[in-house]
């Protein structure tokens, strides 16, 4: 009788390391998938490119087309964004709201992303950071970053297109949530730099750019 406490316990502890195990073997997967998708989508991207138009899939049964370039500069990452912001867009990388402007064109661009995989950068971004959007015609557009804010799930006021110049990215919050999805987001708004201050945002571009 003694050691059936013993047995109990090492039976828990065996169950505890398999569910251990089975999340972040989940988690591994999740974060592998996104990696290797966004090899594919690059080499469709510079098709796309080269086409000046979206027309090529990153594989034969995907259901969705790279439409944009997206790069934190200070951050030092860059993204395909893709068609549409379903979830099985969304699995595999940033997604365009298709009744938002065109990234880099005028209007009110919104993109969504997971904030565990692509999405995780905005948790960095600060007041002021600059944001480029490279378009599927080969042109850059720059950003800069001028508030953040929570808003509900429901809160559809950031998707709305009334003639300001920005780009609106969108991701779950808490970014340290463990249960996926969650009733609140977090909004990033940049503001489209105006002509008169390109000059001096590509300067201060090429500056983050050459820091080691």
């Amino acid at each position: 009788m003694s050691r059936r406490p013993g047995r109990i316990r090492a039976i828990v502890a065996m169950l505890l390391l398999a569910t251990g195990l089975w999340y972040l073997g989940g988690a591994a997967w999740i974060h592998a998938k996104a990696v290797l998708a966004q090899v594919l989508i690059a080499h469709a991207w510079a098709g796309n490119l080269d086409k000046g138009k979206p027309v090529e899939r990153p594989w034969s049964w995907a259901d969705t087309m790279p439409v944009a370039r997206l790069e934190f500069v200070r951050q030092r990452k860059s993204m395909i964004v893709l068609a549409g912001e379903s979830g099985r867009v969304l699995a595999f990388g940033p997604g365009h709201r298709q009744d938002s402007a065109v990234p880099g064109a005028p209007g009110n661009s919104v993109i969504s992303a997971h904030r565990d995989t692509h999405f995780a950068v905005l948790q960095t971004l600060g007041i002021g950071d600059p944001i480029q959007v490279e378009n599927i015609e080969g042109r850059t557009v720059s950003y800069r970053v001028d508030r953040f804010e929570i808003i509900d799930e429901h809160d559809l006021s950031v998707t709305d297109q009334s003639g300001v110049d920005r780009l609106t990215l969108v991701t779950c919050w808490p970014f340290d949530a463990m249960a996926p999805g969650g009733s609140q987001r977090y909004v990033v708004f940049a503001g489209r730099v105006r002509d008169s201050d390109r000059k001096r945002a590509a300067r201060s571009t090429a500056m983050l750019r050459g820091q080691d």
